[in-house]
């Protein structure tokens, strides 16, 4: 196990329980407790965590977990999720994406697709985000044209949310809006941690004529603090083969289209 998945997994746990104490973190992660103790020591650095006696106690960081410890959760899950999203995509097309690390993959997905880039009579896509790390990636290729919003950036998604990214989506319309979401449910709809997210991503979504939701197969039925979109305006919800036949057959009845990637 990784440095990073270790510290991803300590961080649930803590997120889970409130409180952590090395011999059960060494027992769960099977590995030793010297090495859960640098790990906690580690964490506390980036205050991510409170160390105390024998353990460790959450700070409230660990419930909206920074991207760079998220990137090992279902990562072969959101690969495949990220390429079936990316065929949804037409070439001549805008696509609006918001962060995340499985949007993030769809990015990559998108950058990499030999259709798209068949030289100067392709006509490539627009791609309008309000994530730092996609405009960065995808700046470099040639057949993208790159659209960021300004704002201010959150260092745990790397997006930008507030009234700067709001004018620049109020200007601009897309074809299809593919987002990442913290909970996915037929009744709550699709939601994230964080308000201010939530809302650029609601306006993301209205600005699009489809709305595609990607989450893996642990993120449906679940729901997060802020709503951005009732569940029956999302066109597809792109996951993985773990959804439930029932979570499926839900989503089906409210029409929205489920795809397994």
């Amino acid at each position: 196990m990784s440095r990073y998945s270790r510290w991803n997994e300590l961080l649930e746990l803590l997120a889970a329980d409130g409180q952590l104490q090395v011999e059960r973190a060494a027992q769960v992660l099977g590995v030793s407790a010297a090495t859960v103790r640098r790990d906690f020591d580690e964490l506390a650095s980036q205050q991510m965590l409170t160390r105390i006696r024998g353990g460790a106690v959450a700070q409230g960081v660990t419930y909206d977990l920074p991207l760079r410890y998220k990137t090992e959760r279902h990562p072969s899950e959101k690969q495949r999720i990220a390429v079936a999203a990316a065929g949804l995509v037409r070439a001549g097309q805008i696509a609006g994406l918001n962060g995340g690390t499985t949007t993030t993959e769809v990015a990559r997905a998108l950058a990499t697709r030999a259709d798209l880039n068949s030289g100067a009579a392709s006509p490539g896509i627009t791609v309008v985000t309000n994530a730092l790390n996609i405009a960065t990636e995808l700046a470099v290729r040639q057949h993208i044209k790159i659209v960021a919003t300004g704002g201010v950036a959150r260092p745990q998604s790397y997006e930008l949310i507030g009234p700067l990214a709001t004018g620049v989506l109020e200007q601009v319309t897309l074809d299809i809006a593919i987002l990442g979401v913290d909970g996915i449910d037929p009744a709550a709809g699709a939601t994230a941690h964080h308000e201010g997210e939530a809302s650029i991503n609601r306006l993301m979504a209205d600005r699009a004529d489809q709305v595609v939701v990607v989450a893996d197969s642990s993120k449906v039925g679940c729901r997060a603090f802020a709503r951005i979109c009732a569940a029956a305006e999302v066109d597809v919800l792109v996951t993985d083969a773990g959804i439930a036949a029932a979570d499926a057959a839900r989503f089906a009845e409210i029409g929205t289209r489920v795809i397994t990637g």
